[in-house]
């Protein structure tokens, strides 16, 4: 019983009574908010109870179809493992959605019940497990904003079965429930009648509402005006504005030509329907006197004074002769990143306006231009998708990434033939799917992406046969059938209907469809720009549109690590990060929008980051060139932190050092270093600059401009710098022998310790006279520095330790102060001055051997059990050294599949009553096991990451 749990009382204690009282955070009570800030979420929460729980109950007042998306891949995994829940909801001002009840009656272990004659504003949340529950109580609905965006106050509380909290709230439940009206096809016809004539009273009144014409700038618009302006006060006659999908670009540059007083401008777009869209909004927003026109196919406005154009018209020599180099005085090129193609500069080249504006989504160029160069390097204002979804210029969106379909008894693959992709069973796998995730309102406007002409044909006839109306697009569609499927798609017309428009080649980009409410991507993840515009034609915010449904099939396909990249704007290519936000959810989106995988998915994707190579030499350059492109320089390692580009270790570990792999790149022009400056660089670069230890860093950042740093003055700046560091004689001969790199057995006489402070020889001096050695040895300490204090932010810090954050063996070594690396002879564990670092492979090769198959697990988030290696026993020297410890640290890492370094969960406490011997299985040779008490809860994402099959 919960309440006999010692553990139990203690985090009551803590909870009601004293905080500073240490206990299992597992049973405190907790408030449960949303906190951009800090990334806190309800729903989060909510999906961690429903994944655990044997039986649920849920009272909200309103029960939307956002939030029900946001959990329904959840409800998909009780209802595989038949656990039994209740819903009850409200008809309360008829706010619940029809669309989301029938939602629910796919759930045949949900009762669904609805309270009909009463104003029931209930929001609780009732989960059991075992013979303890967790209720979660506050003023959260099961809505989309609820559970994510909106400024909730929940608490949740943990109670035995056997308390009064427990029973007067199941009692309280069933006798609404008793109450409520039964949810099924009858009560829906019904409910959808009232709902429906609800919500045409208040169109009516909206409709009756006055209208407002007057269109103004938004928040990121505003900003971009400003520093335009900015840009031409100083002279500048070019900038680029890199903008999402749907963020309103158009109705910048038509603001910014407004402000800028443009009396002759040029519009240049890539298809004739763009330039009709931008003519309109344009129209909107500039004065009513000047005369816009259209420069496309038989229409020929040279007259007009805002001259809308396609790049296929404009680059005739008959229609851009027609106009002197000086006519225009406001140029705007979209899709700015095709401008390095020759039929773009040929009218770069040739016109002279006062001012050009690019814009873009996607500046990054795969084929290694610089779009870049052609505005000056002025980037006057820049917001990603994640930005938009942020400041909620865009409809959020629920993404589900789920298995593919196995066909003949073969996974889709990048190498899939014809007749696997078209199979009648995958056909219905992926109609089923694209019904069971569904769309916002139960109408159907989908676009779905495939990889080939054949499959995208072939999966369209397959859909009509079956009697879902849809239409295949490709690149040899024309431009009439292009926008008639898209008139049918947007329409409202009952009589000519279109559900799904299947499409490969093109629609990626250019096109824009408002109202689509669901992207199927049936592809492999080529790119994770190609992915981002993808999903960008459904994310245009549309009225009445509520959210967009993307469902992903993720077959065995090699780039499966692109997935979250794109998906959450990471782009530092840090395996680490990656399986971090995976395992996290939807906790790091922004807004409402989510991100559900099923289990077999996340093992895809798990394994495509652990065996994809994120550091070849071509990727490296790109990334590089990319960034170098933007500054109009050659970047160092801070700015690529500063622009949240590749995470720049990655460069250290390709070549050594920065300054390496910078000469590779660029060949000449490099001073050459002195191969003692050269060596003493790499070594600070590799060995003491990676993040993980802040206090050499800071030491070689004071010795840069000071020949001696007393030791009193770097206590300080430890202090100021909130390094907190124990300068005591260990740690001052630790950061010595590190400097002095005999650390890593090249020992060099750089600094000296004299007269209570830090020196730098005459070897470093000499050292400090080349520029390139300071400018590179200067970047490299400062990345160190903001990479540890950006981790010290997110983690707890134990004795030079961040907790959560990942180690390698040699970094444990240098953190706990030991003169040597050792990395070599740690097998497992290692006990030197009283300090044991433990090393655990969570899931063990099936290769090793029965002697090394130690029996490590977790019992829960505070505790592990731990096994010392075989033919060990109580009187081992090495098992009393480990029982004898003042400090024992334990790092787990999943797999051999990660690499080398593992995750610190913090200092452990040995349960003295849990050390006993035993013997391995199979082998039946001796070994001593031991229950270790973390000091720091696991955090819940990582827990399930780590103990994930």
């Amino acid at each position: 019983m919960l309440y006999n749990h010692p553990d139990f009382l203690k985090s009551l204690h803590t909870g009601f009574v004293d905080r500073n009282h240490a206990s299992n955070k597992q049973w405190r009570p907790q408030l449960l908010t949303n906190d951009k800030r800090t990334h806190q979420k309800v729903l989060t929460t909510l999906e961690s109870e429903l994944l655990s729980c044997e039986e649920f109950w849920f009272s909200v007042a309103f029960l939307t179809t956002s939030g029900l998306a946001a959990i329904q891949n959840a409800l998909a995994q009780l209802r595989d493992r038949n656990v039994q829940g209740w819903i009850l909801t409200s008809q309360y001002l008829e706010f619940t959605q029809p669309e989301a009840l029938r939602k629910i009656l796919l759930f045949d272990n949900i009762d669904l019940r609805i309270a009909t004659k009463e104003s029931f504003h209930g929001k609780g949340y009732l989960f059991r497990r075992g013979d303890s529950y967790n209720f979660i109580v506050g003023s959260s609905n099961l809505t989309g904003n609820a559970l994510s965006v909106n400024k909730e106050w929940n608490l949740k509380v943990t109670a035995d079965q056997k308390s009064e909290i427990v029973q007067q709230t199941i009692e309280a439940f069933w006798d609404a429930h008793h109450r409520a009206a039964v949810v099924d096809e009858a009560y829906l016809d019904y409910y959808q009648y009232i709902y429906g004539r609800k919500q045409r009273f208040r169109l009516l009144e909206i409709d009756s509402a006055p209208i407002r014409v007057q269109i103004e700038a938004n928040s990121m618009q505003k900003k971009a005006l400003e520093n335009l302006n900015n840009l031409r006060k100083v002279g500048q006659n070019k900038a680029l504005i890199i903008s999402a999908t749907g963020t309103g670009k158009t109705y910048l540059s038509a603001f910014d030509a407004k402000q800028f007083g443009a009396k002759k401008l040029l519009f240049v777009v890539h298809r004739r329907n763009i330039a009709e869209a931008a003519m309109n909004s344009f129209r909107s927003i500039v004065d009513s006197k000047l005369r816009l026109g259209l420069l496309s196919g038989e229409e020929k406005s040279v007259e007009s004074d805002f001259i809308f154009t396609t790049i296929q018209t404009i680059t005739r020599e008959e229609n851009y002769s027609k106009f002197e180099k000086g006519y225009f005085d406001y140029i705007v090129v979209d899709e700015t990143h095709r401008v390095e193609a020759d039929s773009y500069q040929r009218i770069i080249d040739y016109f002279s306006p006062k001012f050009l504006l690019g814009m873009t989504a996607t500046p990054e160029r795969t084929d290694g231009k610089d779009i870049f160069k052609i505005f000056n390097n002025n980037v006057a204002y820049e917001i990603r998708l994640n930005d938009a979804l942020e400041e909620d210029m865009l409809c959020p969106f629920h993404y589900y990434g789920i298995k593919d379909l196995s066909v003949d008894g073969l996974v889709i693959s990048d190498e899939s033939a014809f007749n696997q992709l078209t199979h009648s069973e995958r056909v219905r796998n992926v109609i089923e799917k694209s019904r069971f995730y569904g769309t916002d309102s139960g109408v159907y406007r989908s676009l779905i992406f495939c990889s080939r002409q054949e499959e995208c044909k072939g999966l369209a006839s397959e859909f009509n046969k079956l009697g879902y109306r849809s239409i295949a697009l490709t690149g040899d569609s024309t431009e009439d059938q292009r926008k008639e499927a898209i008139r049918r798609i947007e329409s409202d017309d009952e009589h000519d209907p279109l559900e799904y428009i299947f499409t490969v080649d093109i629609f990626n980009e250019g096109v824009d469809i408002p109202r689509i409410n669901q992207v199927i991507m049936l592809r492999p993840t080529q790119s994770a720009i190609i992915f981002i515009q993808q999903m960008g034609r459904g994310l245009r915010k549309a009225k009445d549109k509520e959210y967009l449904t993307i469902i992903d099939f993720i077959g065995n396909y090699k780039n499966n690590y692109l997935v979250p990249i794109a998906l959450y704007g990471d782009r530092s290519y840090n395996k680490d990060s990656l399986r971090r936000l995976i395992s996290t959810g939807s906790q790091f989106l922004p807004g409402s929008s989510t991100v559900n995988f099923d289990l077999k998915t996340k093992e895809e994707i798990y394994k495509s980051i652990d065996k994809a190579n994120l550091k070849t030499f071509r990727d490296l350059e790109r990334d590089y060139k990319l960034l170098k492109f933007r500054l109009g320089r050659s970047p160092l390692m801070c700015d690529y932190l500063e622009f949240g580009q590749r995470d720049p270790w990655t460069f250290v570990e390709y070549s050594g050092s920065y300054y390496d792999f910078v000469q590779k790149v660029e060949g000449q022009g490099f001073e050459p270093m002195s191969g003692e400056a050269h060596r003493v660089l790499k070594s600070y670069a590799l060995e003491i600059n990676n993040g993980k230890r802040a206090e050499e860093s800071l030491l070689l950042k004071l010795l840069l401009n000071e020949d001696r740093v007393h030791l009193g003055f770097f206590g300080e700046e430890l202090d100021k710098e909130q390094i907190h560091y124990n300068l005591n004689e260990e740690s001052i001969g630790s950061i010595l022998g590190n400097l002095n790199l005999e650390f890593v057995k090249m020992p060099s006489d750089l600094v000296v310790l004299e007269d209570g402070g830090f020196l730098k020889t005459d070897r470093l001096k000499e050292c400090l006279k080349n520029q390139y050695f300071v400018k590179y040895l200067q970047d490299s300490f400062e990345y160190s520095l903001r990479k540890f204090k950006a981790n010290y932010r997110i983690g707890s810090y134990d004795s030079g330790f961040v907790v959560g954050q990942k180690y390698s063996r040699k970094d444990v070594c240098r953190i706990l102060n030991w003169p040597q690396n050792i990395e070599s002879t740690i097998y497992g564990y290692k006990t030197k001055n009283g300090k044991t670092p433990c090393f655990v492979t969570y899931q063990k090769s099936h290769d090793i051997g029965d002697n090394t198959k130690y029996l490590d697990r977790f019992i829960d988030q505070r505790t592990f059990e731990w096994a010392s290696r075989a033919k060990r026993t109580l009187s081992s020297p090495e098992i009393q050294a480990v029982i004898n410890s003042h400090l024992v640290f334990l790092f787990v890492k999943k797999s051999d599949g990660e690499g080398s370094d593992f995750y610190c969960l913090g200092q452990v406490d040995i349960d003295a009553k849990s050390i006993k011997e035993t013997v391995m299985p199979v082998t039946n040779a001796p070994v001593v096991h031991f229950i270790f008490n973390l000091r720091h809860e696991v955090d819940q994402s990582l827990f399930n990451y780590l103990i994930s099959d």
